[in-house]
């Protein structure tokens, strides 16, 4: 592939283009952010669907339903964020027009991803022994390992498919993920009501259904974006699969310096929630099941700002490999404050309207829900507190991640998280006695702390050696 030929790849279009002014960034970074943003919405579209069929098995059904996802969500989450290191080296790559630096950075993640699916699929398989260990009921355990069997090896395709997303959303091609994503979620609710329930001649699996269908939705989709990617014109010039065995260690090693704080970082909120639903688990089923409706919604909102740090973090990037330090301000400061407001209405909607909310997954006319809908009415109303704080903590870690900045907040993030977030939800809910609500109440401890000091140590970029230098590299790379 000759220079010219790569050059026109990656055509100047407004998502990867620099910004004059704070209208045009704010511009900018709503188009490549947008279909990231509806594409996250489908994605946890998948993790709803599961939840709401999962509950009209019943309470016991979406307790264990519940536990199982937070064991094997914690695991996949982390080396999801390992990998999506992608996103800002590709990006780098773009701004500074190493354009062969691209195919080897995506070749090397696809090596990362099965690496990692070596390591996680047998973890999660033997979920049963770890989670009875952690005290939780016997038969929540045995329902949930047949979600975490059927499903685990899912971790293959998933990983593999977030480095093609990865390098689709440096190139600004959000529109793409955005209908496979759609495309999985339709036959994600058809899967499941088929094997879940019995329909249509299939049998009934139940959470066992559940699990084949997550894991088979996830393989259509990394197909369907790798066809993508190697038949449409704009990528195919760059030849992805192209001795894809060869190594590059330098580019491999890169990803792992970079991208394992990432996935630690993300490690240590996702296990917090995860402990959480462990802690809930001690106080009960109706706990368990209020707690996972609750958490559904935050999780709804919290898409939107976490489509919009993948935007961030690429308009982040592009500045950085231009050696931009004024599209490195605009890009980060503006993406922080289109989060806030989006948070600043979510807040406001699960304040005011809890049991209206909750009614969508726990039927208020059947007795057996009216203990759980008045907990999840409850932990919805504490979450209000904490969205603008978590929108903005992962505002700032994504714009910090766009200029490679990763090992600090991963630090920042344990303190935060472990050392603030679960006590004071161990305090609160058992100490205190205050419960389930105590414990929402120290998730938000943590997400209050590593807002504020991310946010700081953004604002501080200059003198933290993290910008890099004009015509140059940066000073510092963490």
């Amino acid at each position: 592939m000759t220079g010219q030929d790569l050059a026109s790849v990656v055509e100047s279009r407004p998502t990867t283009e620099a910004a004059s002014s704070w209208g045009a960034e704010a511009k900018s970074l709503f188009l490549l952010a947008w279909p990231l943003i509806t594409a996250q919405l489908a994605q946890n579209a998948l993790f709803i669907t599961d939840v709401i069929m999962t509950g009209w098995l019943g309470p016991n059904y979406l307790a264990a339903g519940t536990l199982a996802t937070a064991f094997f969500n914690t695991f996949l989450i982390a080396c999801v964020g390992l990998v999506s290191v992608v996103s800002p080296l590709v990006a780098q790559a773009l701004g500074a027009r190493d354009l062969r630096g691209v195919r080897r950075t995506v070749q090397m993640g696809f090596w990362v991803a099965l690496c990692l699916g070596v390591i996680f699929v047998p973890l999660v398989w033997n979920a049963r022994p770890i989670l009875l260990a952690l005290g939780q009921a016997d038969e929540s355990t045995r329902l949930a390992e047949e979600f975490t069997q059927a499903a685990a090896w899912l971790f293959f395709p998933s990983l593999l498919m977030v480095v093609l997303r990865s390098f689709l959303s440096a190139h600004g091609a959000t529109a793409a993920i955005l209908v496979i994503t759609v495309v999985g979620v339709a036959v994600n609710a058809a899967l499941n009501y088929a094997l879940m329930f019995g329909n249509w001649g299939f049998p009934r699996l139940e959470l066992r259904g559940s699990g084949i269908t997550t894991g088979s939705v996830n393989l259509l989709m990394f197909l369907m974006m790798l066809t993508y990617v190697l038949t449409h014109k704009r990528y195919r010039r760059y030849g992805l699969l192209h001795r894809v065995w060869r190594p590059d260690w330098a580019r491999l090693g890169r990803i792992l310096r970079i991208g394992t704080p990432i996935g630690l970082t993300l490690l240590s909120e996702v296990g917090l929630f995860s402990a959480a639903a462990v802690l809930m688990g001690l106080l009960g089923t109706n706990e368990v099941a209020a707690h996972a409706v609750a958490l559904q919604f935050a999780s709804m909102a919290f898409m939107v700002p976490l489509g919009l740090s993948q935007a961030t973090t690429v308009r982040v990037g592009l500045a950085f490999g231009r050696h931009s330090r004024e599209g490195i301000r605009m890009a980060g400061w503006t993406a922080l404050g289109l989060t806030l407001m989006f948070m600043a209405l979510t807040s406001f909607i699960f304040f005011t309207f809890p049991a209206v909310l909750v009614g969508f997954f726990l039927n208020p006319a059947e007795p057996v829900n009216t203990q759980a809908l008045s907990l999840a009415t409850g932990y919805l109303a504490v979450a209000a507190l904490f969205q603008l704080v978590d929108g903005a903590q992962v505002s700032a870690a994504a714009a910090l991640r766009g200029l490679s900045d990763t090992r600090m907040p991963m630090i920042l993030a344990l303190i935060g998280y472990w050392l603030i977030g679960l006590p004071t939800a161990y305090l609160c809910g058992f100490i205190l006695g205050w419960r389930g609500v105590g414990i929402w109440l120290g998730l938000a401890a943590g997400l209050a702390f590593v807002a504020v000091v991310l946010t700081l140590r953004f604002a501080r970029r200059d003198r933290l050696g993290l910008l890099p230098a004009p015509g140059g590299s940066a000073s510092t790379v963490t």
